[in-house]
């Protein structure tokens, strides 16, 4: 199994689309945490607050980004891991040899979750060179957010990915191959996701059903650590006005759903033809 694991990091790291889709994740995020909040301070210093692009406000600053934007740009990188091996009939080849379905199954999961790990800690890491530059200009005091909320951040922001992954993963099994995968999953959290929670504020029976949506929990979970309900119903693309659920709430229903969709992700692997 290690070195089964390893193979599968060593695809994910001399893939160039990996690097890509980084590069692109970590771009977004320091655009919209940081580059437009403080082009809007400079522009108007009563509008936006100095304070939410200080070092103190790291965790709260960076993790608005996650529930859509890392969301899914990490359901392609899920979607590419194992809708490509499709593509290429390099599924074949690993099936016929000594490892199992479940196996590679296992092996390719646990490479993404470790691949997950840069995707968390590179935002984090611009974000607080950024806060720390915006606060050395202004001459702010570089007071940094406390051990336990920077833990609690990244331990946060790796669930989200790795929930939005395993849709990824899920949908790319499903499909056998990639470029109806990626549209499924890019409707479903545009469309499907983002319409309904415009409605769930007209209507009650859709303000249910929201609640248990990915970007609902993401999102509630997020808050929880100093994201505000403002900044994210302000999100651009990924803007979100409600409903939210409590935190606990919020942890249960994403653990739950990458549980169901690795479970029946890895059920079809192991039941239908690879062709």
């Amino acid at each position: 199994m290690t070195r089964s694991v390893m193979a599968e990091l060593l695809v994910l790291r001399k893939r160039t689309s990996t690097w890509i889709l980084l590069g692109i994740w970590t771009t977004l995020a320091l655009v919209f945490a940081y580059v437009v909040p403080y082009a809007t301070y400079l522009n108007d210093s009563t509008s936006q607050p100095l304070g939410d692009v200080l070092p103190k406000n790291l965790v709260g600053n960076v993790m608005g980004g996650f529930p859509f934007f890392g969301g899914v740009l990490v359901l392609m990188l899920g979607v590419l891991t194992f809708g490509s091996e499709y593509g290429w009939g390099t599924l074949r080849t690993l099936f016929i040899q000594r490892p199992g379905r479940l196996q590679v199954f296992a092996a390719k999961l646990l490479a993404l979750a470790l691949v997950l790990i840069p995707f968390v800690l590179v935002v984090f890491a611009v974000g607080t060179v950024a806060s720390s530059a915006i606060a050395l200009r202004e001459g702010a005091d570089f007071g940094f957010p406390s051990a336990g909320l920077l833990v609690r951040g990244l331990v946060a922001g790796w669930l989200i990915l790795a929930v939005w992954t395993a849709l990824g993963v899920l949908l790319a099994v499903f499909s056998r191959g990639t470029a109806l995968a990626v549209g499924i999953g890019i409707l479903y959290a545009l469309v499907i996701e983002g319409l309904l929670s415009a409605l769930a504020s007209q209507v009650s029976a859709v303000d249910r059903i929201v609640e248990f949506f990915l970007r609902a929990n993401a999102y509630s979970l997020v808050t929880t650590l100093g994201v505000s309900a403002d900044d994210v119903a302000d999100n651009g693309p990924g803007s979100f006005s409600g409903p939210f659920v409590g935190g606990g709430q919020a942890l249960l229903v994403l653990a739950a759903y990458a549980a169901v969709f690795l479970l029946v992700s890895g059920w079809l692997l192991r039941r239908r033809d690879v062709a």
